[in-house]
Parts: C-alpha cells; sequence; structure tokens
C-alpha cells in the first residue's frame, strides 16, 4: 500500500462533488468509503498496482485510522477494500 496518500475523495464533499475532466479515478467498493471516487491522476504505474491507504474516521479504528484499497484483480478501475489500519 502507498503510505501517506492524501488523496482526492468524491462524493462525500459538497465543496467539491463531482469528478473533474481529464482526471482518473478509481471507484472504491466496501465499507468505510464504498462508493467514493478516488483521484489517481499523476500516480504511477507501480502506485495504480499497488493501491492506497486512506485516511478515514469512519472505520474500524475512528480518527487517525486508515481504509485500505487495492486494485481488483480482472479490473482495476475498482477498488476493493482490503481492510482497517490504525
Amino acid at each position: 500500500m502507498s503510505a501517506a496518500i492524501t488523496a482526492a475523495r468524491y462524493g462525500a464533499d459538497h465543496d467539491d462533488p463531482a469528478p473533474r475532466p481529464r482526471h482518473v479515478y478509481r471507484e472504491l467498493v466496501g465499507v468505510p468509503l464504498d462508493g467514493l471516487l478516488l483521484d489517481i491522476t499523476g500516480w504511477t504505474v507501480m502506485e495504480r498496482a499497488v493501491g492506497a491507504s486512506l485516511r478515514t474516521e469512519i472505520g474500524r479504528y475512528g480518527r487517525g485510522g486508515r481504509a485500505l484499497y487495492g486494485p481488483r484483480s480482472g479490473d482495476a478501475r475498482l477498488w476493493d477494500w482490503q481492510g482497517d489500519t490504525p
């Protein structure tokens, strides 16, 4: 997993509710960020292959915790939840 990623997630932020043109996104599948889009514009091939550790307050570990997401086998446009970490 990529460490300390500051990532844009769309669908939950009222100030920035929609994807931007010419950006690359992955849909997050599974709790706690199910249905949100992750902006991966500018990520390297390796970063895209590994996935992301995303800060969230709504995961198992609450504030300061992270949700782990990675590419789905057979459809890398979808990133599946792989668990939470403190």
